[in-house]
């Protein structure tokens, strides 16, 4: 697929110099609004056929948009413990969790919003957490530390895991919202409840049927993954999850318009299950993943409203982007894969979510703040691990994070040129490196998990590709150039393993 209608990169249209505090008095506010499994060709802005995302399109209309931007990782954990920690996910060996693992930041680690905190920001999370919670064998029923507090959000309001996953209940600053105490929630990845129904057994409750897993306890008539019993009053209905993370996010950002705010608004779109609300249902001729697109595109459109209602728009840096490249089957029956058409979810890119070829990783990244970000495009190389060095040097604080670089003056659009390389995470112990626009995947035993249609990307030899001339990554080079793989696989141990 050919990337279309990309402006001519310019610079910033304003002087930077950290923010200018001491001669405004005005820090901005700073939103990453993150999708989930949302890839690279699902928006329209970067070409998508199939598919119209009008509000996200305004972000890469009114801001900056790269061409390089990439999650840490293929899968979600990872590449969210990345973004926020400004660390490589596999120095903890991050990966995906299930709903009732301990939290994976440690109390003590540095992250973005205890930088911000630090800075005189009040922080939000807002949406999916996926990162744990507690320390093991939590409680449902009474308060759950640590959290996204000891992370560092003044404020939260989150899911635990994935909307496939048990426990199906918001947690709001720690506690189970609507909780009613003569009715515990209990939860179990082991083994299930006497008397609970699952998808396996009880087919006839189903409104949505699993295709592989996601066949065990059943919320909102659809199965999910792990065992849960009780909550009932606090269980989450899926149509409204759209609404309800909006309506928090929205409310987030009007309480606090007069002081320096930073937002982490995770959506939960494209993920499976894929439920729209009744106003979105149908509405996409790809099934419900292009209608749970459409939906997203909206929450977007609204939150900039919100932003413009409140007079806060030019104050604001809104960066979009997505923790991981698109899959189409990814455990549930939705047609996703039968209504694909011509469209292309990871744009012109190879494969997706789990996979080791670039659509896994290489995701759209948008960066607008108006009257200071020329509207225009960059090819520079940036991560989102990178955003608390760049900010940190931006606000004039200490980047404590360990493997963020600053990249500010390309996220400012100042300058062309990001990351020389960035070494990614696939699925489990896999990793490759992008250097320029050279990508090297080394040959790996363990081919890992997939999805098909999707490709793992994973062989036992190892594999190069120029992705300035090869950008589907069709064309394994590595014979050609021993020396280049040997510097390249060098280089994979120097930053892995200090070698």
């Amino acid at each position: 697929m050919k990337i279309v209608d990309l402006l001519p990169f310019a610079g910033c249209l304003l002087p930077f110099h950290a923010l200018h505090a001491q001669e405004s008095g005005q820090k901005p506010n700073i939103v990453v609004i993150l999708a989930d499994d949302l890839g690279f060709g699902d928006i329209s802005a970067y070409g998508a056929n199939g598919i119209v995302t009008p509000n996200i399109d305004r972000i890469a209309r009114e801001g900056l948009r790269f061409n390089n931007g990439y999650a840490a990782s293929a899968t979600s954990t990872p590449s969210r413990y990345s973004l926020l920690t400004g660390r490589y996910p596999w120095r903890e060996g991050a990966q995906v969790l299930p709903g009732d693992a301990p939290l994976i930041i440690r109390d003590t680690m540095p992250t973005l919003p205890k930088m911000l905190q630090e800075a005189g920001y009040v922080t939000g999370a807002v949406g999916k957490w996926h990162l744990g919670l507690g320390r093991g064998n939590v409680d449902w029923n009474r308060e759950i530390i640590p959290g996204a507090g000891q992370v560092g959000f003044d404020y939260s309001f989150i899911t635990a895991a994935t909307n496939d996953r048990v426990p199906t209940v918001f947690v709001e600053n720690g506690h189970v919202v609507g909780l009613d105490p003569s009715d515990p929630i209990e939860v179990s990845y082991r083994r299930n409840f006497p008397g609970e129904p699952t998808g396996k057994d009880n087919p006839e409750l189903l409104k949505v049927h699993p295709s592989h897993g996601h066949d065990q306890a059943i919320t909102n008539g659809i199965p999910r993954i792990g065992y849960m019993r009780g909550g009932k009053s606090a269980l989450w209905v899926d149509e409204d999850m759209a609404d309800t993370f909006l309506q928090k996010a929205t409310d987030f950002v009007a309480e606090h318009r007069d002081e320096p705010f930073f937002l982490y608004y995770a959506l939960h779109q494209p993920h499976v299950p894929r439920v729209p609300h009744p106003r979105f249902a149908g509405k996409s001729p790809l099934g419900p993943r292009g209608d749970v697109v459409l939906e997203a595109d909206w929450c977007v459109g609204r939150f900039l409203d919100t932003l413009d209602s409140l007079g806060l728009a030019d104050n604001t840096i809104v960066i979009f982007t997505s923790d991981n490249g698109p899959v189409l089957d990814d455990g549930y029956v939705d047609q996703a894969i039968e209504k694909l058409g011509d469209h292309k979810p990871a744009g012109p890119f190879r494969s997706g979510k789990y996979s080791s070829y670039d659509g896994g990783t290489h995701v759209a990244f948008l960066v607008r703040w108006p009257g200071h970000i020329t509207p225009g495009e960059s090819d520079a190389l940036v991560c989102q691990m990178d955003l608390c060095a760049s900010f940190a040097s931006m606000l004039g604080m200490e980047n404590k994070t360990k493997d963020g670089v600053d990249l500010s003056d390309a996220l400012m659009g100042r300058s062309p040129h990001g990351r020389d390389e960035l070494l990614l995470d696939a699925c489990g112990d896999n990793v490759l490196l992008r250097a320029g626009n050279w990508i090297f995947i080394p040959p790996m035993v363990n081919e890992g998990y997939w999805v098909p249609p999707m490709e793992s990307g994973r062989m036992k030899e190892p594999q190069l590709f120029n992705v300035k001339k090869d950008i589907g990554q069709k064309d394994n080079v590595a014979a050609k150039y021993p020396k280049r793989v040997a510097r390249m696989q060098e280089r994979v141990g120097q930053i892995r393993y200090g070698k």
